[in-house]
């Protein structure tokens, strides 16, 4: 089992910045790869970020360019940088491990961009 707990949301304005993070109740160097997802009201969750655990990211285009993903193996944590962002960015935030071939997730951290 793995337990993965967000921290960091809050309510932002346009064009400011956020960092959330990811705790993992296990060692990472156990973790393949951790992510990034989010979820509007209204629709579809979407995929954010993904870092694997040789350290290779990728980001969904609409956040190419204003988000930075990182982990940090001595802390068991993993960070989303979220800079620039827009009232579009809103949204609950959750975290994805991949351990042993299944997924886990936490419960999710509301970031929200006022206009």
């Amino acid at each position: 089992q793995v337990q993965l707990v967000e921290s960091g949301g809050g309510l932002v304005q346009a064009g400011g910045s956020l960092r959330l993070s990811c705790a993992a109740s296990i060692s990472f160097s156990s973790i393949m790869t951790m992510g990034w997802y989010r979820q509007a009201p209204g629709k579809q969750r979407e995929w954010v970020a993904t870092i694997t655990r040789g350290g290779t990211m990728n980001f969904a285009d609409s956040v190419k360019g204003r988000f930075t993903i990182s982990r940090d193996n001595a802390k068991n944590t993993m960070y989303l940088q979220m800079n620039s962002l827009k009232p579009d960015d809103t949204a609950v935030y959750r975290c994805k491990a991949v351990f042993l071939a299944r997924d886990y997730w936490g419960q999710g951290t509301q970031v929200t961009v006022s206009a």
